[in-house]
This record gives C-alpha cells, sequence and structure tokens, in this order.
C-alpha cells in the first residue's frame, strides 16, 4: 500500500564560467568600495618637516580667541604647498 518514495536531492547545475566571473568581480568590487571608504574615514597625515611651517600658528582647537584672519593665512599658505 504505502509506496516507498526514494527521494534524492535536486540536481544543481554547476556554475557557468560567466557566473564565476560574476561572483569573482561583485567580491573584489566590495573589497575595492571597502577600501576607498577607509580611505577617506582614515585620512593620511603629512608630518614631514618640509610642510611645517617655521612659526607657530594659531588653529581653532588651540585657541578659542583665535581670529579668523588668522586661520585663512594659516589655510592658504598650507594650500598652496603642493
Amino acid at each position: 500500500m504505502a509506496a516507498e518514495r526514494h527521494f534524492s536531492p535536486p540536481e544543481i547545475p554547476k556554475p557557468t564560467l560567466m557566473e564565476i566571473v560574476l561572483c569573482h568581480g561583485l567580491f573584489f568590487g566590495a573589497i575595492f568600495q571597502l577600501l576607498c571608504v577607509l580611505a577617506i574615514i582614515l585620512p593620511v597625515s603629512k608630518n614631514s618637516a618640509s610642510h611645517r611651517s617655521p612659526t607657530r600658528l594659531c588653529t581653532a582647537n588651540d585657541d578659542p580667541m583665535c581670529s579668523a584672519s588668522q586661520l585663512s593665512t594659516h589655510l592658504t599658505v598650507h594650500s598652496s604647498v603642493p
């Protein structure tokens, strides 16, 4: 009465070359995007002696009474250095 049923796993086709390339391309694209986001979040500081100004200029973090003209002068001096 009760017929025995033999269940076999479904046949899953092997991935084609195009599917493999797509999978790896998406994976490397995601890694590249993470590296780009990390490069924006963690900027590289330039602490070489050639980029430092010989005189100490005021910054907004050092002195709350620092004038806007001193900050703009500081920014223009450092932005002109390549």
